[in-house]
């Protein structure tokens, strides 16, 4: 249960099976590359809190132990589909999307986890006028719960303006003939929110479910961090990053404060 959850959730009455059954079995969508280092993570958790009719990788020609990891998750379930592709995000999703076969499917990213009883809690949120349920995202670096609370505060805004996909659960009809353009190697996520919305349905956004996000080490570099901004405005409308500014400044003194500590824990080391 999240931390920031009440052990009195009203959900926590309703079992696996009956989350099932109102929504059958779901597809997940899973983009791939080099993801071998959290990945056997991630899909312990999918297979454990989601009901899995395919698990369908779209992966982009990973080198490391990927395609390794994907194959022993297949001889255990046996319903692995992997495709492949070399272009962004967008077009990985894309070809995600279009060979999805139920009626609701799930992206999750390779690097997360997501939380006991994920599907469940999505399906408490689905109704008539849902399109979408998107779990929060949580860094799987925070200690502080005073950090961890202003987190989850700018992170939900930070959705309300340009959607995510690391877990979330998507109505397919409201996305089956969504055509993302090309060139999307971020804020991909923005375009498919606003696409839902724009066929009438409700996003809705939750503290709970959630997952846990284990990004990547290189993040917490300078050169990381420089070309996250870089990509961002390669790909984000002018419109669109001037709302996130004050979001992602947040983000970016966090991301700072963490490149600092691994400096001064490299430090220490070196003295020892």
């Amino acid at each position: 249960m999240a931390p920031w959850c009440s052990a009195g959730c009203w959900f926590a009455g309703v079992s696996y099976g009956m989350a099932r059954d109102v929504l059958g079995k779901v597809d997940v969508v899973l983009l791939t590359k080099n993801s071998g280092k959290v990945l056997a993570k991630c899909l312990s958790s999918v297979y454990k809190n989601v009901p899995v009719r395919r698990l369908i990788v779209v992966d982009g020609f990973s080198r490391d132990n990927t395609l390794d990891v994907i194959q022993r998750f297949d001889d255990k379930y046996r319903n692995v589909k992997v495709l492949f592709d070399s272009g962004t995000r967008a077009t990985a999703r894309q070809r995600g999307i279009e060979a999805v076969e139920t009626e609701w499917f799930l992206f999750v990213d390779s690097d997360v986890e997501l939380c006991k009883d994920w599907f469940k809690k999505a399906v408490a949120e689905v109704d008539g006028d849902v399109g979408a349920v998107w779990g929060i995202e949580v860094w799987s670096t925070i200690r502080s719960k005073v950090m961890l609370k202003l987190f989850l505060l700018i992170t939900r805004k930070i959705f309300e303006l340009r959607g995510g996909t690391h877990d979330t659960l998507v109505r397919t009809s409201a996305v089956r003939d969504m055509k993302l353009p090309e060139h999307l190697h971020v804020f991909e996520d923005a375009y498919i929110k606003e696409w839902i919305t724009k066929k009438g349905y409700k996003v809705v956004a939750c503290y709970d479910p959630f997952c846990i996000h284990y990004r990547n080490e290189a993040v917490w570099t300078v050169r990381g961090s420089i070309a996250q901004i870089v990509d961002a405005a390669k790909s984000g409308s002018v419109k669109l990053l001037m709302k996130l500014l004050l979001a992602y400044g947040f983000y970016a003194a966090y991301a700072v404060s963490q490149i600092l500590q691994r400096n001064r824990k490299a430090d220490d080391c070196s003295k020892k």
